[in-house]
């Protein structure tokens, strides 16, 4: 479970810092071509602040045994609807690009991997 919450945090962590450095290329890489200032600020804000703070929760998770079953509730609180969303919205938006398919791999990887833990087989 630790090993498991430790590579969200990181994960969260280096997705914000590189949507935070280059925010224009990231943010055209997933589709998002032009954005207003108001755009580019929500866009910094929840690519760059909310990731962040995903991080920094998984990371309290994974260093204090007593939240490791909390960190894996929380990360199945995440993913059962951001996987349930992207299905819907690939299959409803297709075709999509190869970094929304790519992150909806890593998701479900993610999602799969947590519900292991949870049901107990680590």
């Amino acid at each position: 479970m630790t090993l498991y919450l430790y590579l969200n945090a990181a994960l969260y962590a280096l997705f914000a810092v590189w949507c935070t450095v280059a925010a224009t290329k990231t943010s055209h890489t997933i589709g998002y071509l032009a954005l207003s200032s108001g755009g580019r600020s929500e866009y910094l804000v929840i690519y760059g602040g909310l990731q962040f703070g995903l991080a920094a929760i998984f990371y309290l998770c994974a260093r204090d045994s007593a939240f490791l079953k909390l960190g894996i509730a929380i990360a199945l609180a995440l993913y059962v609807p951001i996987v349930l969303y992207r299905a819907v919205t690939i299959a409803r938006f297709w075709p999509v690009a190869g970094a929304t398919l790519a992150t909806g791999a890593l998701e479900t990887v993610l999602l799969v991997w947590a519900i292991w833990l949870y049901r107990g087989a680590a």
